[in-house]
């Protein structure tokens, strides 16, 4: 692995999340993912739901993240984004049943278009934070 690093730093509206020195940071991207190093070209970008991995050392950190934004120079990384949550910040059940809830409220009624937007991101989130969790809890699963 190379001796340099790049600065990640990613915040929403209620905390700082994640701030240190990496490896490598994939991100989700409405035009797909994208794996930033250090010295990559700069570039700014929509941050979508989906699972953000960190690498660093030999350790792999990921988060669930919904939208917002993405700012790359060639030593640093930093998003702002709507959310943002460690894996083992994250609760199966909970989410599984946040899931449930919206896709019941989809059915039950008709919605306006701000309203069916709303609705389709929440859903779209909760599927990201369960993509996540369900990682992180087969990974630490005993070999069998």
């Amino acid at each position: 692995m190379s001796d340099k690093k790049i600065q990640f730093k990613i915040t929403t509206p209620e905390r700082e999340v994640y701030n240190d020195q990496v490896d490598q940071v994939t991100i989700p991207t409405r035009t797909g993912e994208i794996t930033v190093l250090p010295e990559h070209i700069p570039l700014v970008a929509i941050l979508v739901p989906g699972e953000l991995v960190i690498k660093k050392d030999k350790e792999e950190i990921s988060l669930a993240v919904s939208s917002g934004f993405i700012e790359v120079l060639p030593d640093k990384v930093t998003i702002l984004a709507d959310t943002a949550e460690l894996a083992e910040e994250l609760d199966e059940k909970a989410i599984e049943e946040a899931h449930q809830r919206a896709l019941d409220m989809q059915k039950e009624k008709r919605f306006d278009a701000e309203e069916y937007t709303a609705l389709a991101a929440q859903i779209e989130r909760e599927l990201a934070r369960l993509k996540v969790a369900r990682k992180k809890k087969y990974r630490n699963l005993p070999n069998s």
